[in-house]
């Protein structure tokens, strides 16, 4: 969590090799992965859904999903994978000829998660998934989110949505001008005056 130009989108473009961090080191699964390039980290396990969903609008929703999978050459397994999206997101299903640009904010949304998937990564970074969208689709999104980490997907989220990003994580950050000023448990965060002023609007 954080304002506006705290450092948190550039903290998961740094993680998912897409910047190269001035000084400092990155390490994941004990290993130094420092400013090594997105392909291979995406070959390791990492997989971002960036800020503002970044869908390829001239594509449809399925030649979106094939291009996460981009590293993987078995067409069998490239359809396997598209096969458990589908069934996580019904709705690209139905929608999987259609140009990913006509798609409403939601379904968007659900894409670009969709497409980090068909990485398998075991973690996932996402940069503001609620961004503007209602709030039934936050809910939603919010609870496909929770899915994804039941089963196994270690998942680094970046949210304005404090209260919502707080009744799910496990752990919780506060990022002041690329700092770490605040963490821990993000029940411990949730009932935190300062954080509760600052975030959640005296909730």
């Amino acid at each position: 969590m954080g304002a506006n130009g705290a450092g948190k989108s550039t903290t998961l473009l740094t993680i998912a090799g897409l910047l190269k961090p001035q000084k400092g080191a990155i390490y994941y699964q004990g290993r130094d992965i420092t400013g090594l390039p997105a392909p291979f980290l995406v070959k390791e396990g990492i997989a971002l859904v960036p800020e503002g969903r970044r869908v390829f609008s001239r594509l449809t929703v399925r030649e979106n999903l094939e291009l996460g999978a981009y590293l993987v050459k078995d067409k069998g397994e490239i359809s396997a994978r598209m096969e458990e999206v589908f069934e996580r997101f019904p709705r690209l299903k139905e929608r999987q000829r259609q140009l990913a640009g006509t798609l409403s904010g939601g379904e968007q949304q659900m894409l670009a998660i969709g497409r980090a998937l068909m990485a398998r990564p075991r973690l996932l970074l996402l940069d503001e998934p609620s961004m503007g969208l209602a709030p039934m689709l936050v809910r939603e999104i919010f609870r496909i989110i929770q899915e994804i980490n039941r089963q196994g997907t270690t998942i680094l989220l970046v949210e304005q949505n404090a209260h919502m990003a707080l009744q799910v994580a496990q752990r919780a950050y506060v990022l002041v001008t690329g700092r770490i000023v605040l963490e821990g448990s993000a029940r411990e965060l949730l009932k935190s005056e300062e954080i509760r002023r600052a975030y959640l609007g005296g909730q």
